[in-house]
């Protein structure tokens, strides 16, 4: 359930970004061009100003969401067909682990680190996503390592 949970999660936000693109292309572009930033930051030369480039990244960015929906769908729909069955349950896992990675990359890597200390997104008032950025980031890990638990079945029920 949880994976499914994180999957719709995963999926909304991508629909969300489609439907209501400008709402958070703004977002990429702000932070892209660090135009919030402090006044006589002297990280500003690595600004975007480039629209092509803002709308490239926020591309990837959809792209990236719908991708671990996708991923945590198979996942899921593995781990609940092989719920009986132990080594393709334990199988059916490693789409769950790919799609939290992509979401860790996205969410961690790409707005916490990219984002936030790159482009010093911290700095910004209004165009400041680090804390959802790290709430998402937290409950992927946690997804990832509730998955990762070992279940505990005998070696004889394994056939090992």
């Amino acid at each position: 359930m949880l994976c499914l949970t994180l999957a719709a999660f995963a999926l909304l936000v991508g629909l969300n970004n489609l439907v209501d693109y400008n709402s958070n292309y703004a977002f990429v572009q702000h932070t892209l061009s660090m135009d919030t930033v402090f006044p006589g930051n002297t990280l500003k030369s690595r600004a975007i100003v480039d629209p092509f480039i803002w709308s490239l990244a926020y591309g990837l960015i959809i792209f990236t969401e719908f991708l671990m929906g996708a991923l945590l769908i198979i996942g899921s729909i593995g781990l609940i067909k092989n719920r009986n069955k132990p080594l393709e349950f334990i199988r059916a896992k490693n789409w769950v682990y790919l799609a939290c990675s992509v979401g860790l990359l996205l969410w961690f890597f790409g707005f916490i680190v990219i984002g936030g200390e790159w482009f010093c997104m911290w700095q910004s008032e209004q165009w400041n996503g680090i804390e959802a950025a790290f709430r998402f980031s937290v409950f992927i890990l946690l997804v990832f390592i509730f998955v990762a638990i070992p279940e505990f079945r005998n070696d004889k029920e394994m056939n090992v």
